[in-house]
């Protein structure tokens, strides 16, 4: 199958090709994201490959649709860039990759945690200038803490295991209670609760229209004072404003951000010559106790592979008119 490949970083390029070693499927890469402006790219695609950063809205998809795309095989677990709506109305089939390695973005979660706590950026930097003071650099134990998970899927449940083995104490939210994390101690409580009990919050939730500034003024004003916000799922989850402000007011007192709400200007890409326009970005680097990193947390070699070799099983079961169980359904 002939498949436009967007947002093309060579990263996709080497683990895209090296999965499909037998040339089963034809594959041409543009570095460009899809959106209104771009669609001419599609042209004479039946499949379009897209990532997270990809604009699929109506007008994108009555574009391509009309050129002759019927699948869009996404590249990612999250869908909330494309209106699957619009896409079921054009006959454009969705299909996503849902799970490539929930080990990589939880133990992502872990590393924030840890470089907040024990301030290794600091440290590092530190001892290459010869300073050996450890005055700034006090941590807390995670033994004994208690950690907030918000959303307990694969991802949550990997996060549990891990933050168990610390010997953390574990809440969690979700509207389904996942029996794996049930059987390893983890308990429910509601929304409320968790926030107010725990030293460290952890989000693992989709980004839908409910969840949506989850973390908002109203229920930042729940956190334990000096609580730790860690997010390595979706920006839309945080009200980035709202969060500001509680660092001010020392009622958050770590924050550890993958993820960022108007992240689309900013991540994937090479900024270091430019002046970067967004204040809200901007403000939030003034903090020290804040760590930010560019949408990395899916970004090891076993998760690459995954989303490859997912995104061609997904095409090809397309192709080959089999029911695929990575179908986005409307």
């Amino acid at each position: 199958m002939k498949v436009a490949v967007f947002s093309t970083k060579n990263y996709d390029r080497h683990f895209l090709l090296e999965a499909n070693a037998d040339g089963a499927h034809e594959f041409v890469f543009f570095e460009p994201r899809l959106n209104s402006e771009t669609t001419a790219l599609a042209a004479g695609f039946p499949a379009i490959c897209a990532f997270i950063n990809d604009q699929l809205n109506a007008e994108t998809l009555s574009a391509i649709a009309k050129q002759g795309t019927k699948l869009i095989a996404l590249r990612s677990a999250g869908f909330n860039n494309v209106d699957i709506k619009a896409a079921t109305e054009l006959g454009i089939t969705v299909v996503r990759v849902p799970a490539y390695s929930p080990y990589a973005v939880a133990e992502h979660a872990a590393g924030l945690i840890l470089t907040l706590n024990r301030k290794y950026h600091r440290a590092y930097n530190r001892v290459r200038e010869s300073n050996f003071s450890l005055k700034g650099l006090l941590g807390f134990d995670l033994h004994g803490s208690t950690v907030g998970i918000v959303g307990t899927g694969k991802i949550g449940m990997c996060f549990a295991q891990i933050m168990k083995g610390f010997g953390c104490n574990l809440l969690a939210y979700d509207i389904y209670q996942n029996p794996d994390c049930l059987e390893m101690g983890v308990k429910y409580v509601e929304f409320s609760e968790l926030l107010a009990a725990s030293d460290i919050v952890s989000l693992h939730c989709p980004l839908t229209p409910e969840s949506h500034h989850l973390i908002n003024p109203t229920t930042l004003e729940q956190f334990k004072s000096g609580a730790m916000l860690i997010n390595t799922s979706r920006g839309g989850l945080v009200d980035t404003e709202a969060v500001i402000d509680a660092l001010k007011s020392k009622k958050l007192g770590y924050v550890g951000l993958d993820v960022y709400e108007q992240e689309r200007d900013l991540f994937f890409e090479d900024l270091s010559l430019e002046v970067i326009q967004d204040d809200v970005f901007q403000h939030l680097l003034t903090f020290p106790n804040v760590i930010i990193t560019a949408h990395q947390a899916f970004f090891t070699k076993n998760a690459l592979q995954n989303i490859a070799q997912t995104t061609l099983s997904n095409i090809t079961d397309f192709e080959k008119g089999r029911e695929c169980k990575n179908t986005v359904i409307n």
